[in-house]
């Protein structure tokens, strides 16, 4: 028994089926809608942590290490070395789930030289801007982590942490 499909073209959209859940618009989602989604959720939490949960986890550490309630030079270190060690690991977490994102919409992702080591003759920086079309949406939700941050940093400190002068 043979089937006869129907002929469909290249960039045609199919209808959303039962098993497919359609998005606002009544596209169906896929899975590459949903990773985009979880990368994003993915960096929105890396970030978050970044400037809350690192140093937290660093102060943690740094009061079960010493076990002191005096502040000392040891306890200093151990909370700069471990924050050290944190922001590192999830500056490189963000550089990979940006990498993957980049890789799941199809930006280019070729290794780029570092601005100062380029030749200031090397004329393919240009065409290498071009192709980058604007900022992701990680790029975003960082940016947006850090207005946040600063935001919250500065209402803190001109409304809720007092002068440090003495009366």
């Amino acid at each position: 028994m043979n089937v006869v499909t129907p002929p469909t073209h290249r960039g045609a959209r199919l209808a959303p089926t039962s098993a497919q859940p359609a998005s606002r618009d009544g596209h169906a989602l896929t899975l590459g809608s949903a990773k985009r989604l979880a990368l994003s959720a993915a960096t929105a939490f890396v970030t978050v942590n970044l400037w809350t949960g690192a140093p937290l986890l660093a102060l943690w550490v740094g009061s079960q290490a010493v076990g002191q309630k005096q502040l000392s030079f040891q306890a200093v270190a151990i909370v700069v070395i471990v924050l050290g060690v944190l922001v590192l690991v999830m500056a490189f977490a963000l550089a990979k789930l940006n990498a993957t994102y980049d890789r799941l919409i199809g930006r280019p992702t070729r290794e780029r030289r570092l601005t100062w080591l380029r030749s200031m003759r090397d004329e393919d920086w240009r065409d290498e801007v071009d192709r980058l079309e604007g900022i992701t949406m990680l790029e975003r939700i960082v940016m947006v982590n850090v207005w946040v941050a600063e935001i919250a940093f500065l209402v803190w400190f001109f409304a809720f942490a007092g002068s440090p002068l003495p009366h």
